[in-house]
């Protein structure tokens, strides 16, 4: 990810806890629903909670995807899976949209068997698993859903799975947000210290702030790379590209640059699921209707 190095503060901001597990207090009324100051999570919720949040307006929820890799030598292999899932919490909190179980594992293929701890699934299986997730929350009523993505190569996979979604289901409704390009300021962030990042000052960052348990401080000075990838043509694995599994600069990584890039992930992504609560389509013409 991106270094946070634009200088703006946090001064007079509110720093955001962890994600809470709790239920929301609210309930839903015409599809919007209000702030709450837990998120809501579809685990915690009984059948009966999740029948009334159907029938009283809420169609979205969110799908956070993670991955399970290699982070190098200062960052735990559960990064990408930490950083969808905290973001869909402090969202669903903003929001009240009902937050999915996480999924760990990604399309990681890109990271080789050089370095141990990446376990990757096959763009398929990822395609499929999401396909049928959203085939199950659709019979309950939600036809509105949001993948929350935290690792880059999970997009083609999540891409193709919308595709098919939309051929199945009338009135799906999907969108694919990637954590690292939710908002300009947010994408200059992350690919502040290297085009092709991975591990870098950005995503060392969040760790600090948001989960310091899968951080290893003392190693982080040591363990900068440089992106190898600039006036290539072909897209290169990891270990064709990276000496330690890192592209980047987590050396320069601080818990402050951190809360702030987060507090703007948030911000943004709220305001963007606050509008696809309402959206509807340009045109209502149905896709299995020819002329």
């Amino acid at each position: 990810m991106r270094i946070m190095g634009s200088g703006r503060s946090l001064k007079g901001k509110k720093r955001l806890a962890p994600a809470d597990s709790g239920r929301k207090s609210s309930q839903p009324g015409s599809g919007k629903r209000a702030k709450a100051s837990r998120p809501l999570l579809w685990e915690n919720l009984t059948w009966e909670e999740i029948g009334a949040l159907a029938s009283s307006g809420a169609e979205l929820a969110l799908l956070p995807v993670g991955a399970t890799e290699q982070h190098g030598p200062h960052l735990g292999t559960g990064v990408d899976t930490v950083c969808a899932m905290e973001l869909a919490h402090a969202v669903s909190a903003e929001t009240g949209a009902p937050v999915l179980p996480v999924l760990p594992y990604g399309c990681s293929l890109g990271h080789s068997r050089r370095w141990p701890g990446t376990i990757a699934l096959q763009p398929h299986t990822l395609t499929d698993t999401v396909v049928q997730i959203f085939e199950w929350a659709h019979n309950f009523g939600f036809r509105r859903m949001i993948l929350i993505n935290g690792h880059v190569t999970n997009f083609a996979p999540l891409r193709c799975a919308l595709e098919i979604i939309r051929s199945r289901f009338d009135d799906a409704m999907v969108a694919v947000r990637n954590v690292a390009e939710i908002s300009p300021r947010v994408r200059e962030e992350f690919y502040a210290d290297a085009e092709d990042w991975h591990a870098n000052a950005a995503e060392a960052a969040l760790i600090l702030a948001r989960a310091p348990r899968l951080a290893r401080p003392e190693k982080l000075a040591s363990s900068d790379d440089p992106d190898r990838t600039q006036g290539l043509i072909f897209s290169h694995p990891v270990n064709r590209t990276s000496t330690n599994g890192v592209t980047g600069a987590p050396s320069r990584a601080s818990r402050e640059q951190g809360e702030r890039l987060f507090s703007w992930m948030v911000e943004d992504l709220a305001a963007q699921v606050r509008t696809a609560m309402l959206e509807n389509p340009p045109l209502p013409n149905s896709w299995f209707a020819p002329l």
